[in-house]
């Protein structure tokens, strides 16, 4: 299975002159926990990538091999990154070959909401694909925003800073009439990833210096926005990516260079209609085609031919159609149908050149009166799947239902109880079944089932110096039977494939915010602790009860934001408790526990006629040198500075 090297800079950005909480509805109203951060607090947060602000939602493991760019892929719950899907403005971005999102690939610039469900976003009028996973990343872009008498908005962002690190970032928009506007944003990501680390073999210690790290990526996308008088609107969207990159492996047997290199291209056109002019009916549809390219070279490894050269071209067309009606005010229902195509293709020998086309239908139902609201979710997924030569993984059909309940105490206005079952289907990758010497054709789906327990608390005050408190507490159990887990052996795009028979994960999460204010001194503080316990429960494995491999029991993060007229100060904290790299918990595959601080200054400046701020950054502060991935260090020490202007 095929996988890349992550960046490890955190950043959190406290640009806005006024600290404001967060829109509470969707803590307030939703019956599944949520993880909300709107576009004040992505202005603030100002990564390099999307998975720079998920690094602080609570019971959340991001894969993360120390380079400053590459895979980036989010782990919620401990289910595995493939049961967590993501969608970008509505539409899921998918990778049949090996199940996973790079978020690496997804900038934060021009994004209205970053929103994270465990169990299932409650929402009605959305694709059959959105109830198909375990949790689900919402992506939403930003609309326009044109100032007074101008047609036309322009915005400049510039971060530079260790390693090299040059990326520049240019959003332009045009309003084309009052009903139809657009937008283009590009970015270039360049970085030779050399950093400083930390290497010990028991009878020597010393620093070396990161080798094949570098990156070159280029993006560019651009959305048309069409709204009618009654509503209703067209979204069209165009998404383009491009790079080459250095993969550096593990750090073993006094092995310190590397040679292997990767090429990425991706590209996807989607369009989505929404139809809402009536109260009573509501219809959803949406098209998507993506085209993506990856090539594989390894010097190191020879073959009849010359080295290892390998290429992959993936295509999906993908289509869904979604409807809600409502009986009355109390009742609704929504039926989802999508429809898709997808195929991979290799220049491998005696490569399978797998097909799979997926049918996937969702019917729902939502009763909500006065504190109390419930509903029902019913999905059918059926899969076939098509080989040119070998065996194919066969076909697969299953029914996944979920349930859904929240209810606010009459006498408790600023709590609400919510709770949620589920029961999910998760199909084998292509990478999975047909991956040449690793994959399996008799691997067997996940079944995952999900119980979570949770409550909001929330409490407002204009008349104190505190104006927002938000505690938001959860305990769930997860079983997932037949789980599959992809482990990563010494050469990165060499993966073991192991299918274990039953895990458990039983776990508890704590949240809470604050905002705070003192005449013109502001602050927000937010905090999250998560305690899990998953551990294989298969009787007759050797290591029935241990922890599987990189989930920590303890882990947790702290965010502090002081603004005082036009400068901000912000401090983070991340804390990742001890792990193990094998199934096997013994001393050999430990891997202790690490934690940063990290802090950043900003400063609005008024020095020309329009808007300009800079900031400067400080991540890993104490400069502690660890490992997220057995043998693949991480960054010590490092800074970045940012310039950001718009007219």
């Amino acid at each position: 299975m095929l996988n890349a090297q992550t960046d490890t800079i955190k950043t959190q950005h406290i640009t806005e002159v006024k600290i404001t909480a967060l829109d509470l509805s969707p803590y307030l109203n939703s019956a599944t926990p949520v993880q909300l951060l709107n576009s004040k607090d992505i202005q603030r947060l100002k990564g390099v990538s999307i998975a720079d602000a998920l690094r602080f939602f609570s019971g959340v493991q991001l894969k993360d091999y120390g380079g400053v760019g590459g895979l980036k892929t989010i782990n919620v719950r401990s289910m595995g990154s493939n049961h967590t899907s993501v969608f970008y403005n509505g539409s899921q971005l998918s990778n049949a070959q090996n199940g996973q999102v790079d978020l690496s690939k997804y900038s934060l610039e021009n994004l209205k909401e970053i929103s994270l469900y465990s169990g299932q976003n409650p929402e009605l009028l959305q694709s059959a694909r959105a109830f198909a996973s375990s949790s689900a990343l919402f992506l939403k872009s930003q609309s326009p925003v044109f100032f007074p008498n101008k047609n036309q908005h322009f915005k400049l962002n510039l971060k530079t800073g260790s390693f090299n690190l040059l990326n520049p970032q240019v959003l332009f928009a045009r309003k084309l009439s009052d009903k139809i506007s657009w937008v283009v944003n590009s970015e270039l990501l360049n970085s030779d990833g050399k950093y400083k680390y930390r290497y010990t073999n028991g009878v020597y210690d010393t620093t070396m210096v990161r080798q094949n790290g570098d990156i070159l990526s280029k993006r560019i996308e651009s959305e048309l926005f069409v709204k009618f008088a009654d509503s209703s609107q067209i979204n069209n969207q165009v998404y383009y990516y491009n790079s080459e990159r250095g993969l550096p492996g593990a750090i073993v047997s006094n092995k310190f260079n590397f040679s292997q290199r990767q090429w990425d291209r991706n590209f996807f056109y989607q369009s989505s209609y929404t139809s809402d002019g009536s109260k009573k009916f509501k219809w959803l549809a949406q098209l998507k085609y993506s085209n993506d390219f990856l090539r594989y070279v390894d010097p190191d490894y020879k073959t009849l031919f010359g080295i290892l050269d390998n290429r992959y071209y993936q295509h999906e067309v993908y289509v869904s159609l979604s409807n809600s009606f409502a009986l009355n005010k109390h009742w609704n229902f929504s039926f989802s149908n999508d429809l898709s195509k997808q195929d991979l293709n290799a220049n491998l020998y005696n490569f399978a050149y797998p097909t799979r086309y997926s049918w996937l239908s969702a019917v729902n139902t939502k009763f909500e009166k006065d504190a109390l609201s419930l509903q029902a979710t019913l999905l059918r997924t059926s899969v076939k799947d098509a080989v040119m030569l070998g065996k194919s993984g066969g076909d697969k059909e299953n029914f996944s239902p979920t349930l859904l309940a929240s209810w606010q105490p009459f006498q408790f206005k600023n709590l609400k109880i919510r709770g949620f079952y589920k029961s999910i289907f998760r199909l084998p990758t292509f990478n999975d079944l047909y991956y040449t010497s690793v994959g399996n054709t008799s691997l067997d789906p996940e079944i995952g089932k999900q119980i979570d327990l949770g409550f909001t608390y929330s409490l407002f005050s204009n008349n104190t110096s505190l104006k927002t408190l938000i505690v938001r507490g959860d305990v769930y159990d997860n079983q997932i039977k037949d789980k599959i887990v992809a482990i990563p052996t010494l050469n990165l795009f060499r993966w073991t494939m192991v299918n274990l028979d039953r895990v458990q994960i039983s776990g508890a999460e704590i949240q809470f915010q604050t905002h705070w204010q003192f005449n013109k001194l502001n602050a927000l503080i937010k905090g999250n602790y998560t305690y899990e316990k998953a551990v294989e429960k298969t009787e007759s494995a050797y290591s029935y009860g241990h922890q599987i491999p990189y989930i920590p029991v303890h882990s947790g993060s702290l965010t502090a934001a002081l603004d005082f007229k036009t400068v901000s100060l912000n401090y983070s904290f991340i804390y990742t408790g001890e792990r193990y790299s094998q199934k096997a918990n013994i001393p050999v595959n430990y891997i202790p526990a690490w934690y940063t601080h990290d802090l950043a200054i900003h400063k609005a400046l008024n020095i020309l006629p329009t808007p300009l701020r800079i900031s400067a950054e400080i991540n890993n502060l104490l400069n502690q040198y660890y490992d997220i991935v057995l043998n693949y260090p991480m960054p010590g020490r490092n800074y970045r500075f940012t310039l950001y202007t718009n007219f």
